[in-house]
């Protein structure tokens, strides 16, 4: 089977949202159109504690876009974004959820960051994504959600190593793009190691497969 896994498309990634993704809610009418295609829709959300270590406000002295260590691992500073109860961190208004089966959440931990939806960035702590996936009887996976170079990079890396086979759905994807071919350079090496790569968004390439 294959399942569609919508990553992160909240309030605080969008226009107007703590840490925006340009044309970020570009994606949910693409979102919108291709869930009925898929005999499973699962969602994440970022999901962090109001003191959460990825915070630049938690750091005196550090700003928005400086690289700390963070419990032994490299981390970005990042707006306080996704915060847990607030509107920032509700899933987006526009999105047709209704086909969603299930919802996992990341970034719960204030000591490590979890960009990915199987794992945080050190893969010290599983969500259960995967286990899930894999007792639906999930063989391949379609992604699409925010952002590009980000959290739905690291989902399909660790997609990939769990055996899964994986479809970017680009036209459903925007990128932070923190350098301006972040997102590029992810979707690059994304291809080069198995996953493929939908580059426009007819509605043959979302059927089920």
């Amino acid at each position: 089977m294959r399942a569609l896994l919508i990553i992160d498309v909240q309030n605080d990634f969008l226009p107007g949202g703590a840490l925006a993704v340009k044309e970020g809610d570009a994606i949910i009418p693409v979102i919108n159109q291709a869930v009925n295609n898929y005999d499973l829709v699962v969602a994440t959300q970022d999901w962090h504690p109001a003191d959460h270590g990825s915070f630049a406000s938690r750091h005196s002295g550090k700003n928005v876009g400086e690289v700390i260590d963070l419990n032994g691992l490299s981390q970005v500073l990042w707006p306080d974004h996704c915060v847990q109860g607030t509107k920032g961190a509700e899933l987006a208004a526009a999105l047709d959820t209704r086909r969603v089966a299930a919802i996992f959440r990341k970034g719960m931990d204030v000591a490590t960051d979890s960009y990915s939806a199987f794992f945080d960035n050190g893969h010290r702590h599983d969500t259960g994504l995967s286990a899930y996936l894999k007792a639906m009887d999930v063989k391949e996976i379609d992604f699409a959600g925010l952002a590009t170079d980000y959290c739905v990079n690291f989902s399909v890396l660790d997609a990939l190593a769990a055996g899964f086979k994986c479809r970017l759905l680009l036209s459903a994807c925007r990128g932070v793009n923190v350098a301006s071919d972040d997102a590029a350079k992810a979707v690059a090496n994304l291809q080069k190691l198995g996953c493929e790569v939908i580059s426009s968004s007819p509605q043959e390439s979302y059927k089920r497969g």
